[in-house]
């Protein structure tokens, strides 16, 4: 507000000098041309034209200046738009003046337009006038307009002048000449009174100079003489003759004096407003200085304070912004991996209460404080509730593992019955089979727990039978071609999560192509382990999904409840991570896609075990099984599941065929020490079958006896189902041994078989109920001493 009073203070100054000062003295000359050129169009003489002629120098000198003046910038700098056209509007009528004088210098009689030229340029000046801008201050504003309006009863007088001067110079008055001063003189004298009563009060020296003037007395007396139109009689012809009693030098003794002194009233009332100006202006002054100065020290002061505040906030948001960085990236984070490990988390020692004062930063603060500990409660609970859905798929887990050993030690049982019919045993093959893929899916959801499977073997394993163990697990293992490996084994501690990635890897693979193609396995020795090849023939992938499904395997996410979708893969990433094993997917030379699985060399042993001396027995008593030979007899009170032929014999020998070895199931594998059949020995998983036991001697070495040269090839065998050839009899026999009767094998007659003595059996009994004991011993040792049980007692025996 001040600044706009000093402002306005500005423009009525810069308006007052390039509008108001300069003319003002053109009013007073354009009032004198007016005269002058009246009293010249009524008695024209060279005197009264040399004094006209002088009036429009000075005149076209003022004008000059005052048009310099209003064209300058600070008419459209200060002034409104209203001013701007009014000004533009005076200037166009000072343009007229010339007009007006070409008009008088040729000879025009038209007084009455004359003058109206001239007033009508006159009052172009008074309504710019009216416009101009004052202080804002009401009595000030009031005492002005009073003023202005002075000055146009002052050009009235001035109107009343020059028309008597030209009516009087002629020496009668018209009628319309009487008429217009009239009007004028009446309009005069209303609006006069009326601006000394608005001005009584404020200026009394004017008031009291233009109602006490003697001058202003007699002026008013003339103009009444001359409208009640008073006649002096001449009596020429007799008649009487219109003349005023006025005359033209009475009317100028008076008129001239009066002008000057009503002029120099104003003017003098003028300079007193002026006065009154200056204490206004100079308070304008002071203020705009005051507020200046304060208000620069009051910016500085807030620019201060702001800085202060500003930093103080900062510093506040910085603490709460590190808070929150602290609790997104560490303390949530390191609580959720604590809880993981499954280890307690207090809340009120994670989430300790931030102080930060009590502004609304402070408020905040509380309020993230508040946040703070309903997400560290959120994650307790959440990892409390995923530790609950864990340990109850764990228990579940652990029961159908239980149901599933029972199940399959059963079927084992059932299988090993000499009474068994053919059909009767490919049924519980089946049966054997769908019960170990139903294992293999009670340990998935043991590895989604986080725990180990109970499965594990004291001795290394060859690598051929874990593959084909873990080709025993899947559905339609029919499909799948295991090629020749090397002489491998595996650890024993590793055996059984290896089988289960495997054939979760062997499943995928097998399920995701044709039902037409096979699927090869191949295993070789690398330089950081060994490498198993897992080749499919289906329609493969995208290099995105391949590069994605590696990704995930190498960096198994944390499994929740919405992973609901290749929970394989998630096995396989989690065994893979649990043996540093190496897994990756890329594409088959056939279209497919091929897994490798590089399982490192501390988990590798390239030389089988010893051979077993005969006679040799386990800890529990048992003795350990001997790979059985083709062409061996059984051992004495056991039964064999192999035909037993008669020894070699240096004599004559007898016709032989092939020996018919029982093949396991298909989705047999090495039985499991909590399965309720002794362990085998890695000789009976290793055992391959010999070489055909035909006419070797004993000694060793090739025959001594050559077969002629004309004797008969042998027929074209063909083979059974299965991939066994069919057995001939007497085709490899010379000719002279060969004889029509069929060949009888010495095989012990069945009910010949005295079976499993009971004392076998009560130490077999007594071996497993003392394994169990330990195992349960074991374990319970493991848990209270927090380390993992050993391989040889199943995972949560004791709890169950």
């Amino acid at each position: 507000m001040t600044l706009r009073e000093g402002v306005n203070l500005l423009g009525v100054s810069a308006l007052d000098t390039a509008l108001a000062q300069p003319t003002d003295p053109l009013l007073a000359d354009l009032q004198r041309e007016r005269r002058l050129s009246m009293v010249q169009m009524a008695r024209p003489s060279s005197a009264a034209m040399s004094a006209l002629n002088a009036q429009r120098a000075r005149t076209n000198k003022t004008r000059a200046e005052a048009v310099r003046l209003a064209r300058g910038g600070n008419v459209g700098r200060f002034g409104g738009a209203t001013l701007e056209r009014r000004v533009g509007q005076m200037l166009d009528r000072l343009k007229s003046v010339d007009a007006t004088r070409h008009a008088i210098d040729a000879g025009t009689n038209d007084r009455g337009r004359v003058a109206s030229g001239y007033s009508g340029v006159i009052e172009s000046i008074f309504r710019v006038y009216d416009s101009l801008a004052t202080l804002d201050d009401k009595d000030f504003a009031r005492d002005t307009r009073t003023l202005l309006e002075l000055n146009r009863m002052w050009e009235l007088l001035s109107q009343e002048d020059a028309l008597m001067a030209g009516s009087l110079a002629t020496g009668r008055v018209t009628q319309p000449e009487l008429i217009t001063f009239t009007q004028t003189v009446g309009t005069r004298r209303h609006n006069t009174a009326q601006a000394l009563l608005d001005i009584q009060d404020s200026d009394r020296i004017l008031y009291r100079g233009l109602t006490q003037n003697a001058k202003f007395a007699q002026i008013q007396a003339l103009e009444d003489e001359i409208m009640q139109n008073r006649r002096t009689p001449t009596s020429k012809q007799g008649r009487s003759a219109p003349r005023p009693s006025v005359t033209a030098e009475r009317w100028n003794a008076a008129a001239e004096p009066a002008l000057a002194d009503m002029r120099h009233q104003i003017q003098s009332s003028g300079d007193r407003l002026v006065d009154r100006a200056k204490p206004i202006a100079t308070w304008v002054i002071v203020r705009l200085l005051l507020a200046g100065g304060l208000g620069l020290f009051a910016v500085i002061a807030s620019v201060i304070v702001s800085i202060t505040t500003a930093r103080a906030l900062v510093r506040q948001l910085e603490r709460l912004r590190g808070a929150a960085w602290e609790l997104a990236e560490q303390r949530l984070p390191g609580v959720v991996d604590r809880l993981g490990h499954g280890e307690k988390v207090d809340v009120s020692v994670e989430a300790p209460p931030l102080q930060f004062g009590t502004d609304e930063i402070g408020q905040v603060g509380r309020a993230f404080n508040a946040v703070q500990e309903t997400a560290i409660r959120t994650a307790v609970e959440q990892a409390e509730l995923r530790r609950g859905i864990r340990d109850v798929l764990l228990s579940l887990a652990r029961r159908t593992q239980t149901l599933v050993h029972r199940q399959l030690t059963m079927l084992d049982t059932m299988e090993r019955r000499r009474d068994i019919e053919v059909k009767e045993l490919e049924e519980l093959f089946r049966l054997d089979h769908l019960a170990t893929r139903m294992r293999r899916n009670a340990e998935n959801l043991i590895v989604l727990s986080g725990a180990l499977p109970a499965r594990g073997w004291r001795n290394a394993v060859p690598m051929v039978d874990v593959v084909r163990a873990a080709v025993g697990e899947v559905e339609d293992y029919t499909r799948v071609t295991v090629l020749p490996f090397g002489p491998v084994e595996l650890a024993g501690r590793a055996v059984g999560d290896v089988t289960h990635l495997l054939a979760e890897l062997i499943e995928n693979a097998v399920s995701f192509s044709p039902p037409d193609t096979v699927v090869q396995i191949g295993g070789h020795l690398v330089a950081s382990g060994f490498a198993i090849d897992i080749e499919d023939r289906g329609l493969g992938m995208t290099d995105d999904k391949l590069a994605e499904i590696n990704e995930r395997i190498a960096d198994p996410p944390d499994f929740n409840l919405q992973s609901s979708v290749q929970l394989g893969l998630f096995v396989v990433s989690k065994l893979a991570e649990r043996y540093k094993l190496q897994v990756s997917l890329k594409r088959s030379a056939y279209g497919g896609t091929t897994a490798v699985v590089v399982i490192p060399r501390d988990l590798i042993v390239e030389q089988g075990p010893a051979p077993v001396a005969v006679g040799t027995t386990t800890q529990n008593g048992l003795e350990v099984r001997r790979p059985t030979m083709v062409g061996a007899a059984a051992p004495a009170g056991r039964s064999s599941t192999t035909t037993t032929l008669p020894p070699a014999s240096t004599g004559p020998q007898q016709p032989i065929g092939p020996a018919l070895v029982a093949v396991p199931p298909p989705a047999s594998e090495p039985p499991m020490p909590g399965d309720g059949v002794p362990e085998p020995a890695p000789e009976a998983l290793t055992a391959e079958p010999p070489p055909p036991h035909d006419d070797v001697p004993e000694g060793g070495g090739r025959p001594d006896t050559i077969e002629p040269e004309d004797r008969s090839a042998v027929p074209d065998n063909s083979t059974t189902p299965s991939g066994l050839p069919v057995r001939v009899p007497q085709a490899n026999l010379a000719e002279p041994l060969r004889t029509d009767e069929p060949v009888v094998t010495d095989e012990p007659d069945e009910q010949d078989d005295p079976g499993r003595s009971p004392e076998e059996i009560q130490r077999i009994m007594g071996s497993y109920q003392r394994g169990t004991r330990r195992g349960r011993s074991d374990a319970a040792r493991s848990d209270r001493h927090g380390e993992a049980p050993g391989t040889n007692a199943a995972e949560g025996e004791a709890d169950q």
